[in-house]
């Protein structure tokens, strides 16, 4: 399993917002191999550590540790696909963050998890998932996607203040906090609980500028069709590892967990993955495998964050099993693929 990929249209806005910033990302797109025919293929994909790599590059170029920020305001409505699509003719902004986050695997997948939109504390909260442990490379995705998302609700419905309660952020000050206030002009709590846009509740409610019935329920049927497809193409063994990986974080889930996520009986689960000749404990060891060999070849995570993003005990435990799945110590296999 990969640890995820994303739609080319992100290094679309990597590279708007280095322009923004006074950088001519040209040099470094070509260091990556991204072609101007490359930006402007609707099929292409790009793996998440990859775009990280890039992202991190743009910050050292830019000299602009927020630059995640000012992703966020060169963020547009179409750059989310059919997501920011449905988002942009939706009637409300109720609707609007529904599809944000409904339709998010569209245009992205994470094998950490998903992002939802759901009443938290009687409070409205559009929620990225945590992407810890947090390092140089990984803190301008959080920045990069609230504040798209708050761009974007600001643009649709007109409004520049008065829409956000809130922001709660996983990890503590970088050092720029001040930006952060710029940006979203609300409270911003370092050191929260997760990764969260806090809506006000009146704001549910107001309309969508652009909105459309005819062209919103058009457009939330093909996105609705090409989810299906999506999850349609994939098999019991690929949606089983899919659910597991985000919950391996510092446990072993059960079988009957993961098929509570899948709205499944626990007994129907079984019996669907030996029609596919794999077993539950078959999955999980094979997504463990596949993800640890990912985060050695394109993370710099330390054993022991590794260790426990896949539910291990300890750091000697994984390096244990490692050897065993690849013949090499971890510490060597990431020492060979550099």
């Amino acid at each position: 399993m990969k640890l995820g990929d994303l739609s080319i249209t992100y290094v679309e806005v990597i590279a708007t917002t280095m322009r923004s910033l006074g950088a001519d990302p040209d040099a470094l797109l070509g260091q990556y191999n991204i072609l101007p025919e490359t930006l402007a293929s609707p099929d292409t994909r790009i793996s998440i550590p990859r775009f990280m790599r890039i992202g991190h590059d743009a910050i050292q170029q830019t000299r602009a540790p927020w630059f995640g920020l000012e992703m966020g305001r060169n963020t547009w409505p179409a750059q989310l696909g059919l997501a920011g699509l449905v988002a942009m003719t939706a009637p409300d902004l109720r609707r609007a963050c529904q599809a944000i986050a409904g339709f998010e695997l569209l245009s992205s997948f994470n094998a950490r998890g998903a992002s939802s939109f759901s009443l938290e504390e009687g409070k409205p909260a559009l929620k990225f998932y945590s992407v810890s442990p947090y390092n140089a490379y990984n803190l301008f995705v959080v920045d990069s996607v609230l504040s798209s998302w708050a761009h974007i609700l600001s643009s649709i419905s007109g409004q520049k203040e008065g829409i956000l309660e809130a922001v709660d952020i996983e990890f503590s000050d970088p050092g720029y906090a001040d930006m952060y206030r710029r940006y979203f002009k609300c409270p911003v709590n370092f050191g929260a609980g997760s990764n969260r846009l806090v809506l006000q509740n009146e704001a549910l409610k107001l309309p969508v500028i652009q909105s459309c019935h005819s062209v919103h329920e058009g457009l939330k049927r093909q996105a609705e069709r090409e989810l299906d497809r999506v999850r349609l193409g994939l098999s019991v063994t690929e949606q089983v590892a899919r659910t597991l990986a985000p919950l391996l974080d510092g446990e072993t889930p059960e079988l009957s967990k993961v098929a509570s996520r899948l709205n499944m009986a626990p007994w129907t689960l079984r019996r669907r993955l030996q029609a596919e000749g794999k077993t539950y404990q078959d999955v999980l060891n094979a997504t463990r495998r596949d993800l640890a060999v990912s985060y050695i070849r394109d993370t710099s995570l330390t054993l022991g964050e590794i260790a426990y993003l896949l539910g291990f005990g300890s750091a000697a435990a994984f390096q244990r099993a490692f050897r065993r799945w690849t013949g090499e110590a971890p510490g060597r296999y990431r020492e060979n693929c550099r």
